[in-house]
């Protein structure tokens, strides 16, 4: 850093982003496409049990992606089944080889991850393998693996480092004998009889893998699913696992857990509404018990940027500010930020133009989509019907929803009991859409599609002057008009 004179100094870079996940690369990148000087840090400390991958972050490598790959894995398996129904003509049994869908999945991440590294290259992104700490507003520390230190100034500081899962404390055995989602795509071998402790998404949609490939697979859950989601729409998502073949240890939490001479795990866990023990044996357990931020060593303390006591994240503005000038911070480690890839993406590439001067767009966080990739998937956009009860108040509201069977269901003859639409609405005037929920296939296709109409206002209205395109799942949505005050049955009749 070189003093100029009248307050101006010459930094190394322009811009430094800790961090070279989602969010962190996205926002490097289009700094650099406008013509700012990038540096950015990423090092992957490895999991407790070892497990290392590449430059990408969570998403690449111990989520989205393998996740999604492993679903299919499962889907595909469903597809064979029902395949005979549609006249395929398929001999003798048919199994699951976890080594190979493991090594096909890992090699795509690899791919990825070499794809990320030309990506920097080509955008002249200076790419640091090196653990990246504050040392100053405007001073970068990097530290390789082997311990060596390199220095970088900056006149903005962007830290991007997102979250790891936590493990359980107060479990005798959990850390030494656990595996977590940053294991579970790495292993190559089949994890075999897994235990899922824990009713998040990532422990719901590793379960329902899991189920899919053929593998005896449990949930433990301590209170209920899939907290922060629609609770009706959570309870179709387990109760189609549970038919699915899932099992489910409700209201129950781990006592401990040893590993026994065989090798197997040995489970022992309290029911907390009758207080007895159980025990049962499994070939891994899964905890799946939420994530933690890693602020921990960037080096925060030092300088005093807010944190929240109780999450640990990083209190940030509308425009990603921290506490500290120069300093900013998205994606999974900002409070209150939803823990998404897409927002991560979508706030880094607006942060760059803004630090870029060349916006000052702000990231809007409202309505923002999602899917849940369990066996049968659950989209969401906008407010639970809970959520919109108390902000609204329930005589406010309309609920318009609806049963229906996707066609492909009806040869197969496979259960369409779960498969559900509500479409929450204010109870007056042109009955803005505030949630829409949809359980069923490709429920992340579907949803995306009516996310758009969330940013221009989507009403009732909007929806019943829509086409419906036949024959599709999508198109019971544009068709619902059952209401829940009615009380009818919601159950679609016909084609």
């Amino acid at each position: 850093m070189i003093f100029l004179g009248q307050d101006e100094w010459q930094y190394d870079y322009d811009l430094v982003v800790i961090g070279g996940g989602s969010g962190g690369l996205a926002c490097s990148k289009e700094a650099a496409g406008l013509g700012l000087k990038v540096a950015v840090l990423d090092y992957v400390e490895p999991s407790v049990r070892g497990t290392k991958w590449g430059l990408g972050g969570t998403c690449v490598n111990v989520g989205c992606i393998p996740k999604k790959l492993m679903h299919q894995a499962a889907l595909l398996g469903t597809a064979v089944k029902h395949a005979r129904k549609y006249g395929w003509q398929i001999s003798g049994p048919v199994y699951h080889d976890w080594a190979t869908m493991a090594e096909a999945v890992q090699n795509h991440v690899k791919s990825l991850n070499w794809g990320h590294r030309v990506q920097l290259q080509d955008k002249k992104v200076t790419y640091l393998n090196m653990k990246g700490s504050l040392v100053d507003e405007h001073t970068v520390k990097g530290l390789t693996k082997a311990g060596k230190e390199t220095v970088l100034t900056a006149k903005n500081i962007v830290i991007a480092t997102g979250g790891r899962p936590k493990y359980p404390t107060n479990i005798p055995g959990a850390m030494e004998h656990g595996l977590t989602s940053d294991d579970i795509f790495w292993l190559k071998k089949s994890p075999g009889k897994t235990l899922v402790v824990g009713a998040s998404y990532v422990a719901l949609e590793c379960a329902g893998f899991l189920t899919g490939v053929g593998l005896d697979t449990t949930v433990m859950v301590r209170s209920i699913a899939l907290r922060g989601f629609d609770q009706q729409m959570a309870g179709l998502v387990t109760d189609y696992m549970e038919a699915y073949g899932t099992k489910f240890a409700w209201k129950c939490v781990p006592k401990r857990l040893d590993k026994l001479s065989s090798g197997a795990l040995r489970v022992t866990w309290t029911d907390t509404q009758t207080g007895n023990e159980h025990e049962d044996t499994y070939d891994s357990v899964l905890w799946a018990v939420g994530r933690a931020p890693e602020t921990k060593a960037v080096g925060l303390d030092k300088l005093g940027v807010q944190l929240n006591k109780e999450t640990g994240k990083i209190v940030v503005g509308a425009d990603e500010s921290t506490s500290v000038p120069n300093i900013y911070a998205f994606g999974d480690i900002g409070e209150g930020r939803p823990e998404l890839t897409p927002t991560a993406i979508k706030a880094g590439k607006l942060l760059a133009r803004r630090l870029a001067g060349q916006s000052t767009e702000l990231m809007n966080y409202d309505s923002v989509p999602t899917t849940v990739f369990t066996p049968l998937e659950y989209g969401c956009v906008g407010l639970s019907e809970h959520e919109a009860e108390k902000r609204y108040g329930k005589d406010n509201i309309e609920v318009y929803h609806a049963f229906y069977k996707p066609l492909e269901f009806t040869v197969a003859g496979h259960d369409a009991n779960q498969c559900y639409i509500k479409v929450v609405c204010e109870r007056d005037g042109d009955q803005r859409i505030l949630g829409l929920h949809f359980t069923g296939p490709n429920a992340g296709e579907v949803t995306q599609g009516f996310a758009m109409g969330f940013q221009c206002g989507a009403t009732y209205s909007h929806l019943l002057q829509t086409v419906g395109i036949h024959p599709t799942c999508a198109e019971e949505v544009v068709k619902v008009n059952i209401t829940k005050r009615s009380g009818l049955d919601a159950t679609v009749t016909g084609c």
